[in-house]
């Protein structure tokens, strides 16, 4: 496998993703162990601040658009479902199947990067520049 193999946006994806994500978890420990936020509180708060940064790094580094104050208007609808899913994994995970409160949600993001994926994709390179575009 070469350079140029990996230099793929979804190779992009996943590398700006584990930043996000490190960023979140950081976030969520600190505010649930630290500050002693319940966990789903935590995870809210957590993944709002790590929204925004998920957007320039997209951006810049995955995509290689530029940002947009349209294109940051229309990049939460990217996590509606994540934060849908991920929040009902955590749930699921704490409440039903036990699984330590700071693991769960670096389990249910294994489950959501596919999906972001997706839909980011749709949202930052095509709906949205068609969405502003004028009909002739």
């Amino acid at each position: 496998m070469n350079l140029k193999s990996l230099n793929t946006e979804f190779t992009r994806f996943i590398f700006v993703g584990v930043i996000n994500t490190a960023t979140y978890y950081s976030i969520y420990l600190i505010l649930h162990n630290l500050l002693s936020l319940p966990y789903l509180l935590a995870h809210i708060v957590g993944f709002f601040i790590s929204l925004n940064i998920s957007f320039f790094l997209n951006c810049y580094v995955t995509y290689k658009i530029k940002p947009t104050l349209k294109k940051y208007l229309y990049f939460p609808l990217t996590q509606v479902v994540n934060m849908s899913v991920s929040t009902l994994l955590i749930f699921i995970f704490v409440e039903f199947l036990n699984l330590n409160s700071n693991i769960a949600p670096f389990a249910a993001v294994l489950f959501t990067i596919p999906i972001t994926f997706a839909v980011s994709s749709k949202i930052l390179k095509g709906s949205v520049r068609t969405a502003g575009a004028k009909r002739r």
